[in-house]
């Protein structure tokens, strides 16, 4: 029972073996000395400098002037202040305020036990000629934080800058995995996520205020958006089972008009003039870590799978993808079936463009570009059969985590932009040949019964 339970498992969901192991050899190629800064940093010299000195030692600060270097400052003043350290200096600048605070310092006859500095700020050449300026402090530390080693890949921001950039194409995978399951593809999803963008920053623009836009109008108008590409998807899928047009060639054709669409309504140009809080979806974090973002996707692929494997509408949907012919005369209405997943496909596609606006603030016709692909790689590495019926939509999640590892591993290991294409495009015919293999070998299989 167990050897059965595991063998369907890896069989369901292989790759993610492949995904953990791709994660491994991630890290071990991207090690690299790293180098603490911000409050991290500061926190990590203050616990060295306490140790080393006693109470009442005078502490010089200095770094350079940024966001992160301010942090740094702020926090190892706090921490050594608390520990009654004496704080005689803070800078935050240029070469020259740290040295003429250094002057200062020595003109004033005052002692320098320690000299606190970033990895930047301990560089500079102020320093060079520090004990000949300074005879009362020649005998001061200068002390920066320790760098380490860690794998670049495993960086908490890489980590969920992966997460932020899967969140789209695995959540407009979700409509997919669905279509392809019912025997169906759909390669209007790139150009419905621009129709979907242009919308509502459109809506929101012009007719909810712009930048004074409330909350509640930046939600009216998202969802009329979304709405909006849901009647294109019950669009395609009246074509595709009323008129019994082939799924390819009515995709393709809603893929052009809803590109041209969204091109029209801009005038090709980007739409501008959003409201701060529109960014709440695509760039916040409510939750401190993770991306609102990755929050929806996380929902919606548990709300996915509970459908799929738990309710009549998911055994609906691998009947019609398995034999649709079967399916009718079983009694399973094959037709709405189909229609709704394009349905759902297209309004998966209208959320992804409520995103990408979101994180960039702004709506333009060229988002979206190619990721019906992207998607599409997505579902077929994640182990569905592009001959429906058969696939899991926790296997496409993990497909498009391979597909954001891969290429965020690339960009990790500096490959160009068209080494980066061939090897998406080997990793879709790899994967179709897997696909292919394991039905030819099931195939085989039953033969010898």
């Amino acid at each position: 029972m167990v050897s059965l339970m595991l063998t369907r498992f890896f069989s369901d969901y292989g790759m993610l073996l492949v995904l953990l192991l791709l994660c491994a050899l991630l890290s071990a190629a991207t090690i690299a000395e790293q180098h603490p800064s911000g409050a991290a940093a500061a926190e990590q010299l203050a616990g060295a400098i306490i140790a080393q000195t006693p109470a009442g030692a005078h502490v010089a600060i200095i770094a350079r002037d940024g966001d992160d270097d301010r942090a740094f400052t702020a926090t190892l003043q706090t921490q050594l202040t608390t520990a009654n350290r004496k704080i005689v200096a803070q800078v935050n600048g240029q070469p020259h305020h740290g040295a003429r605070a250094l002057q200062d310092l020595a003109g004033a006859g005052v002692k320098i036990d320690v000299i606190a500095v970033t990895k930047e700020a301990g560089a500079w050449a102020i320093f060079d000629d520090f004990a000949q300026e300074n005879p009362l402090s020649k005998d001061a530390q200068r002390l920066r934080p320790e760098s380490y080693y860690w794998p670049n890949f495993l960086k908490a921001s890489n980590l969920v800058n992966v997460a932020d950039q899967t969140a789209i194409i695995a959540i407009m995978a979700i409509g997919m995995t669905m279509v392809i399951l019912a025997g169906g593809i759909d390669l209007s999803v790139g150009s419905l996520l621009a129709l979907s963008a242009v919308l509502s920053a459109l809506l929101i623009r012009e007719v909810g205020g712009g930048r004074d836009a409330s909350p509640f109008v930046m939600i009216v108008f998202c969802v009329l958006a979304i709405f909006a590409c849901a009647l294109v998807g019950l669009g395609t899928g009246l074509l595709v089972t009323w008129f019994r047009v082939p799924a390819f060639i009515v995709t393709l054709g809603v893929m052009l008009q809803a590109r041209g669409l969204a091109e029209k309504l801009t005038g090709g140009e980007s739409v501008f003039g959003l409201p701060d809080a529109f960014t709440w979806l695509g760039r916040d974090s409510t939750l401190g870590f993770l991306p609102n973002s990755v929050v929806l996707m996380i929902v919606l692929y548990a709300i996915a799978h509970f459908v799929m494997a738990q309710t009549v509408l998911g055994r609906y949907i691998y009947a019609v993808g398995g034999n649709s012919e079967a399916a009718r005369l079983s009694g399973v209405p094959v037709r709405r079936v189909i229609v709704g997943v394009y349905v759902v496909s297209a309004l998966l596609a209208g959320v992804g463009g409520i995103i990408i606006a979101s994180q960039l603030q702004t709506g333009a016709p060229t988002y979206g570009s190619m990721y019906e692909l992207y998607v599409i790689a997505a579902v077929v590495v994640g182990g569905t059969s592009l001959s429906g019926g058969e696939g899991k939509i926790l296997g496409t999640l993990i497909g498009a985590f391979l597909i954001a590892v891969i290429r965020n591993g690339m960009n990790l290991l500096d490959l160009k932009s068209w080494d980066q294409t061939i090897v998406l495009g080997s990793i879709i015919i790899l994967a179709v040949l897997f696909d292919r293999a394991k039905h030819l070998g099931w195939l085989r299989w039953r033969s010898l019964q």
